[in-house]
């Protein structure tokens, strides 16, 4: 079964292997895969549950609300998110303005047939709308009951301190942060997790696998798996591009293969049991395309890597790791 972490300073208990329901495509096929992943989750004993308006044009809250209908709500933790477009795109079917978060919020509940959801995050920095009319937005939802707590998603250090400043003016807390984060990818580390430190966030963090390059499946010199995000352009092949061309890394990542074995873990266990060892990460969202990867995948919950391992998988990825923390800061488009 998955342990549970608080969230930030918060009284909110969520499990520290998180289900992230992103649907790429909203066919039929994929939507009962995604459902039967979702009763995969709870079955492992996962409650708490990631998704965002934004994923296949709300497709994804749908099928997590038909999947979780049934469940107990007050035994789940539901996270949504609102920043990007939706909708047909019109003028303001996208950031942070009170009219987008307003309506955003009710697409949301409705889709996810519930009253309120546990945390609602900022899918994003919005640049072009006032810091203050966001936060004013979201403390609304709050004291409206429509969502228990407010999060943020890949904000950098300086946003999180400015957003935690208005927040607290107006009776709430920014209580997390959902960035990118995995042992290849670690620019949080310098500055965003020292001030989430500071000012009472937590990290619940995505990608905890490097989009599957540290399941070790990509080889060096070999051709992509048939059927993996690398082929899949409606799937991620983008994102997972940058790692694909860079042969040294992909065989610094097989030679994690005996750190893994060492402590009887797959690739993918040893790489989100490896995010976990931070202690101001609550949880690793976690994604699937079958069931059993679910079960699977739990297993990393409760893992202690002893320090000389966590030190040797420092050394075997050197400088293949990304700590530069003005990345996050690309993350948030200068515009919308």
């Amino acid at each position: 079964m998955v342990n549970y972490r608080y969230l930030g300073n918060s009284g909110l208990k969520i499990t520290e292997i998180t289900y992230g329901n992103w649907l790429t495509h909203g066919s039929q096929v994929e939507n009962d895969t995604a459902k039967a992943c979702v009763r995969a989750a709870l079955d492992v004993g996962i409650t708490s549950f990631d998704t965002a308006d934004v994923y296949a044009n709300t497709k994804a809250e749908t099928v997590l609300g038909e999947a979780l209908k049934g469940q107990r709500r007050q035994s789940l933790e539901i996270f949504t998110k609102v920043y990007w477009p939706t909708g047909p795109g019109g003028a303001n079917d996208t950031g942070l303005s009170r009219k987008h978060i307003m309506e955003s919020i009710h697409g949301s509940l409705e889709r996810l047939q519930t009253d309120y959801v546990d945390l609602y995050q900022a899918h994003r920095y919005d640049h072009d709308t006032p810091l203050e009319e966001t936060m004013q937005a979201f403390a609304d939802i709050v004291r409206q009951g429509k969502a228990l707590y407010i999060g943020v998603s890949e904000w950098t250090a300086d946003q999180i301190r400015a957003g935690q400043a208005l927040a607290q003016d107006l009776g709430f807390r920014l209580i997390s942060n959902q960035p990118q984060y995995s042992a290849l990818w670690r620019v949080i580390e310098e500055e965003v997790v020292p001030t989430s430190k500071e000012l009472g966030l937590s990290q619940i963090v995505w990608s905890p696998v490097a989009q599957g390059v540290l399941t070790g499946k990509y080889k060096p010199g070999a051709p992509l798996p048939e059927g993996s995000r690398a082929t899949d352009e409606k799937g991620g092949a983008r994102m997972i591009s940058r790692f694909l061309t860079d042969d040294d890394l992909l065989a610094r990542v097989q030679a994690l293969r005996p750190i893994a074995a060492e402590l009887d873990l797959s690739m993918a266990q040893l790489a989100v049991a490896w995010v976990l060892q931070n202690d101001n990460v609550a949880a690793a969202i976690i994604g699937a395309s079958r069931p059993e990867q679910v079960a699977e995948n739990v297993k990393a919950s409760g893992v202690t890597i002893p320090a000389e391992l966590l030190a040797r998988i420092d050394e075997v990825l050197g400088d293949a790791v990304v700590t530069d923390p003005s990345e996050t800061a690309k993350n948030s488009p200068a515009s919308r």
